[in-house]
């Protein structure tokens, strides 16, 4: 009786802890790790850096020393303090275009997803989008405006929308024919009701890894519209800036470009690994083969 009992009573499934699941995804442990050594350094950065707009002709293109260590660029700014706050930049410019893409994609999505009779128009247009390079596209919408950080961010969000709203709708068409939902239709819930509470909650999981990868490719976006000259202004210190005014002097001062090329590279790999790391925990395939 007891066995029958035993073998009856439902597993119990255990409690999701955020530390020993770090421990045991070196990949998400060295990517946070990284992240946080970088949002640490863009945060304190007044004060574990000087001036990145002071020039000074005189010390122009010296080689990493105690006084510089990163060395100086072509008009004397200390490349150190460049790099600091253009931590700044690209860090800024990642979260903001990933959230932003994350909210209008989820928006469209769920509408699009939801309703048939809107389904066909949007995603006709997200196709049209996903159709031109975004590189292209925020090239084009730098150069009929102004050049400011604020038409950066708008810029490299645009393309990224397409893509969270077709993740989003897809997510939408497979939910939507669940009998929860279906009941809830049936007993005559609001539609807001049925999209936020019983639709929006399932499509959190893939947002939150399609977040990761939004982030990384906006901050390599944005290094490549300041290299070209098409991103922020060059009086913003930027890494995309740093590697373009340094490309001449790259035999005489390689330091001057070395530094800005390995920490976006770094910042860049730390967000993958992190968002690596949320997949295999947030797709249940993956966490129930771990």
């Amino acid at each position: 009786m007891s066995a029958a009992l035993t073998n009856a009573a439902p597993s119990v499934r255990p409690a999701f802890r955020p530390w020993r699941f770090i421990r045991r995804n070196p990949t998400l442990a060295a990517g946070l790790f990284i992240l946080a050594i970088m949002v640490t350094v863009a945060l304190l950065a007044p004060l574990i850096a000087g001036d990145p707009l002071r020039m000074q002709p005189a010390q122009r293109l010296r080689p990493p020393s105690a006084q510089y260590w990163l060395g100086t660029d072509s008009l004397g700014r200390d490349v150190f303090a460049r790099l600091v706050y253009g931590a700044r930049v690209s860090l800024l410019v990642g979260l903001s275009v990933a959230t932003f893409s994350i909210l209008i994609g989820l928006t469209i999505g769920l509408l699009a997803g939801f309703f048939r009779t809107a389904d066909a128009i949007v995603m006709r247009i997200m196709d049209g989008l996903m159709a031109i390079p975004a590189i292209l596209l925020a090239i084009a919408m730098v150069s009929l405006s102004r050049a400011s950080l604020l038409v950066v961010i708008i810029a490299i969000t645009i393309p990224e929308i397409p893509r969270v709203v077709r993740l989003v709708r897809s997510v939408v068409l497979s939910v939507r024919e669940q009998p929860f939902v279906e009941a809830a239709i049936a007993g005559g819930a609001p539609t807001w009701k049925i999209l936020l509470r019983h639709i929006m909650p399932s499509t959190f999981p893939p947002l939150i890894v399609q977040a990761t990868y939004v982030c990384a490719s906006a901050i390599l976006i944005e290094a490549s519209l300041s290299f070209l000259g098409a991103g922020t202004p060059p009086e913003i210190p930027t890494w995309g800036n740093m590697v373009s005014s340094s490309r001449l002097f790259l035999s005489r001062a390689p330091w001057t470009i070395f530094a800005p090329g390995l920490a976006l590279a770094l910042v860049v790999l730390a967000v993958n690994l992190v968002g690596d790391g949320l997949r295999d925990r947030l797709d249940p395939r993956l966490a129930r083969r771990m």
